[in-house]
This record gives structure tokens, C-alpha cells and sequence, in this order.
């Protein structure tokens, strides 16, 4: 059973996987320290000086003057202001894979559009790639 895991475990797909969850996990901190520290700042500052981490609503019937306040009292809370941080994450991070995505599959049409014919110069039919001589009208083709 050990080698058995072994085996699987040092396939080529579960090393990349592995790497890309790793990768996945360090890129979402960036996106995170970017909505929070260097996205949203401006954006709150633009509407009134609202900082969006510390919005909420208060579902108890004491007031709290911040989302920390309120937290460490204990008393239940809307915290659509992460949310909204949360959602620009999730946004921003599935644009990029997007692009990526997008960038690899162009380098696989690439790759699969390679043409596998030519025109003959004469006749003007459709002959392999790698013929000297048409098949049409048996003329030399010349390179």
C-alpha cells in the first residue's frame, strides 16, 4: 500500500497540482493585500472616507462604534464590507486565471493549426505539405 501511494504521489499531475495549490494559495494572499490595502483605500476615500473591511450591521439592539467593537462584544453582525472586499478578491483572481487560460489555449490552436497542406501553384488544389509533384495535374512543384 505504501508503494502503492508512493507511486501516486510522485506522478507528474499530483506534483503539479500540489504546486499550483501552493502557488494558488501565495497569489491569493497578493490579491487580498491588494483589494484590502491598495484598492479599496481609494475607493473609500472617494465615497466619504468609508473603509469597506469595517462595514456592517449590527443585528443586536446595543451600538458599537466599529466592526472590532462589535466582535469582541460578541453581538452578531452583517459584515457586508469583507464581503464586498471578498468579492473584488474573487473577481480579480478569476480575471486572471481567465487571461491565463485564455493565452494557453491560443498556444495549443497554435500548435494544432499547423497546416498539414498546400496549394499547388498550377492548378491550384489542395496537395500535402511534403509533395514535390501534384497528384491534379503532375506538374514539379518548386520551394
Amino acid at each position: 500500500m505504501f508503494r502503492e501511494f508512493k507511486k501516486f504521489a510522485v506522478q507528474g499531475n499530483v506534483l503539479d497540482l500540489a504546486i499550483g495549490v501552493i502557488i494558488g494559495g501565495a497569489f491569493g494572499k497578493i490579491v487580498t493585500s491588494l483589494v484590502n490595502d491598495i484598492i479599496m483605500p481609494p475607493i473609500g476615500l472617494l465615497l466619504a472616507k468609508v473603509d469597506f473591511g469595517n462595514l456592517y450591521i449590527n443585528l443586536s439592539d446595543r451600538h458599537y462604534a466599529s466592526l472590532a467593537e462589535a466582535k469582541a462584544a460578541g453581538a452578531p453582525t452583517l459584515n457586508y464590507g469583507q464581503f464586498l472586499n471578498n468579492v473584488l478578491d474573487f473577481l480579480i483572481v478569476s480575471f486572471i486565471i481567465f487571461l491565463a487560460v485564455r493565452q494557453i489555449n491560443r498556444f495549443h490552436r497554435r500548435e494544432e493549426e499547423a497546416p498539414t497542406t498546400k496549394q499547388c501553384q498550377f492548378c491550384i488544389s489542395e496537395i500535402p505539405l511534403k509533395a514535390t509533384r501534384c497528384p491534379n495535374c503532375t506538374s514539379n512543384l518548386s520551394e
